[in-house]
C-alpha cells in the first residue's frame, strides 16, 4: 500500500512539473497575402527613381566580418532597412516605398543576390522571436517578388532578437530592432 501511494505521489509531481514547464502557445494571425499591385504598372513608372550606378554600387559594398551561410556577404548602404510595428510582420506604406527603391536597385543589377534578415526586439521568447523574424523576412521577400524580383535571387534568415541594432531597453531602441535588413550574398 505504501509503495502504491509513493508511486501515485511521484506520478502527480511529474505531471505537475511537466505542465508548469510547458510554455503557452502564442498564436499570430496570418495576414492576407500581398496583392500584386506593381505587376500592372509599366517598368518605367516602377523605376521612377534612378538607382545608383555600377561604380556607386561597388563602392557601397563592405565585407561583413562574419561570413554568412553562403560564404562572404556584403553590407551595402544602398539597400535600406524596413521596420515593423510591435508583434507584426505586415509591410507598412512607407516601408513599401523603401522596398520599391530596393527592387529598382536589384533590377538595375540583375546578377546581385541578396539575403533578407528578419529581426525582432528583445521582448518575447527566443523561439517566438525567431518565428516572427522569419515571417518578417519572408513577407519582405514576397513583396520584392511582387515587384518583379526573381525568387532565386532572394534568401531569408531569422535572427530573432539575437542581433539588435540598438542595445537599448526602451521603445525607441525596440522600434529600431524590429526590422528586415538586406545584405548582398553574390554580386
Amino acid at each position: 500500500m505504501r509503495k502504491k501511494s509513493l508511486v501515485i505521489t511521484v506520478l502527480i509531481l511529474c505531471i505537475g512539473l511537466v505542465m508548469m514547464g510547458c510554455p503557452k502557445k502564442t498564436v499570430v494571425k496570418e495576414e492576407p497575402s500581398i496583392k500584386k499591385e506593381e505587376a500592372t504598372k509599366p517598368e518605367a513608372e516602377r523605376a521612377a527613381k534612378e538607382p545608383a550606378t555600377k561604380e556607386q554600387f561597388e563602392k557601397s559594398l563592405v565585407a561583413e566580418r562574419t561570413p554568412g551561410i553562403e560564404g562572404q556577404v556584403f553590407e551595402s548602404s544602398l539597400f535600406k532597412d524596413i521596420h515593423f510595428n510591435f508583434d507584426r510582420y505586415d509591410i507598412r506604406p512607407g516601408d513599401a516605398a523603401i522596398l520599391k527603391e530596393n527592387a529598382a536597385l536589384l533590377r538595375k543589377f540583375p546578377n546581385v543576390k541578396i539575403q533578407i534578415e528578419g529581426h525582432c526586439d528583445e521582448r518575447g521568447t527566443v523561439e517566438y522571436n525567431l518565428a516572427l523574424g522569419e515571417r518578417r523576412a519572408n513577407r519582405t521577400k514576397d513583396y520584392l517578388i511582387t515587384l518583379g524580383i526573381s525568387t532565386a535571387r532572394i534568401s531569408t534568415i531569422s535572427y530573432g532578437k539575437e542581433k539588435p541594432l540598438d542595445p537599448g531597453h526602451n521603445e525607441e531602441a525596440w522600434a529600431m530592432n524590429r526590422r528586415a535588413h538586406t545584405i548582398v550574398t553574390a554580386k
